[in-house]
């Protein structure tokens, strides 16, 4: 493994060393600290907006469901309503069967 495309480390000398250092630059696998701050910067910042972003869209969430289950139980409430108000005005009207107002159960045995 000494041998670097043919060529031997100790044999290329400084010159092999510095040729090496600016096709990694060219190449992009070295870069300047100022910039690999930049991205990291860069990188932090986007995180922080997806994490704010997030955090709004649970707390939206939270507040759907937890509307959602208040209005759910509203229905639960006026169905029952809607089912007492259904059951006295049809025993009003004589239609609920084994009732007090109930034609044939008021009657007196015959």
């Amino acid at each position: 493994m000494s041998e670097l495309m043919g060529i031997n480390a100790s044999d290329a000398g400084a010159a092999a060393i510095v040729v090496f250092v600016v096709l990694l630059i060219i190449v992009g696998r070295l870069v300047p600290r100022s910039v690999l701050e930049d991205v990291r910067k860069d990188r932090d910042d986007r995180l922080q907006a997806l994490i704010g972003e997030r955090d709004a869209w649970r707390e939206a969430y939270r507040e759907s469901e937890s509307a959602r289950i208040q209005s759910q139980a509203q229905v639960g409430e006026l169905l029952e309503l809607g089912h007492t108000a259904t059951t006295v005005l049809r025993a009003i009207r004589g239609e609920v069967p084994g009732d007090a107002m109930d034609q044939s159960a008021a009657a007196p045995p015959s």
